[in-house]
């Protein structure tokens, strides 16, 4: 079987930092996942039936540790982070 071409997109990342990153998405037309990179497995408790939690099984059509840093962001001055939490000054207009 022929491995998969990667299919590369642009993301914001905010952990451990703010920056662009590269990184690979699930291919769409996979018939084992239909595009959502994995399965997910419900599961519950053995004694009292009740839901305890999901397991993720991945799919080979992509690889979510395929990711390469392209441009760290600017962090905020601390003044700007104390003074007003409240607001984003990145997004009010400059007039």
């Amino acid at each position: 079987m022929e491995t998969p071409r990667p299919r590369l997109r642009i993301r914001l990342t905010t952990w451990p930092r703010r920056a662009l990153i590269l990184t690979e998405t699930p291919r769409p037309d996979c018939p084992r996942c239909e595009g959502d990179g994995g399965t997910a497995h419900d599961y519950g408790d053995y004694e009292t039936g009740e839901y305890a939690g999901t397991d993720y099984e991945p799919c080979f059509c992509w690889n979510e540790d395929h990711r390469w840093t392209l441009l760290p962001l600017p962090r905020r001055p601390r003044w700007l982070r104390r003074q007003r939490p409240d607001v984003d000054p990145w997004a009010e207009p400059p007039f």
